[in-house]
């Protein structure tokens, strides 16, 4: 009895304290559309809910019509990484390129393609060595390289993509 009175405490605090001003956005305000794959939620009055805003630059390309959907279709410029999990240097500029393309605040957009998985894909693109990066625009492959890149060069492949 005594153990719920302390929680019926401890979380009615919780509630009915509100949160700093300025780092949580409360969610009835408008908040900015970072792909269309986000869910919408819709505020409960009873409760207030606060959330950080978190845009997703990058995604996993699951077959070809998710390809065709959200690369070859896609209004904004689409980086592509060809990899694969036993790469090494797949695994060093992986990380680099999400980070650079990060940066640009939704200009450009990362799609990652693992070539064991979708073998049809690497062949469709010419995909002899890995890591292959391609820039797609408009559906078009505007740009490609292949291995490792330090973060100066990949900027200058973006800012090159972006236009």
């Amino acid at each position: 009895m005594a153990q719920r009175l302390l929680l019926r405490r401890f979380l009615s605090s919780i509630i009915s304290r509100k949160p700093p001003q300025g780092r949580w956005a409360p969610l009835t305000h408008r908040a900015p559309q970072c792909s269309p794959g986000d869910l919408t939620v819709t505020p409960n009055q009873a409760r207030s809910i606060y959330i950080t805003r978190v845009c997703t630059t990058t995604f996993n390309i699951q077959d070809g019509p998710d390809f065709q959907d959200r690369v070859v279709n896609s209004e904004t410029p689409v980086v592509v990484d060809f990899h694969a999990q036993w790469c090494g240097p797949c695994k060093i500029l992986g990380p680099r390129l999400e980070k650079v393309v990060a940066k640009q605040h939704g200009k450009v957009v990362m799609a990652k393609v693992d070539i064991d998985d979708h073998t049809d894909l690497a062949l469709e693109y010419e995909v002899s060595a890995v890591p292959t990066v391609l820039a797609i625009k408009n559906g078009d492959v505007v740009d490609k390289f292949v291995g490792i890149k330090d973060e100066d060069q990949l900027e200058a492949f973006l800012k090159k993509l972006i236009g």
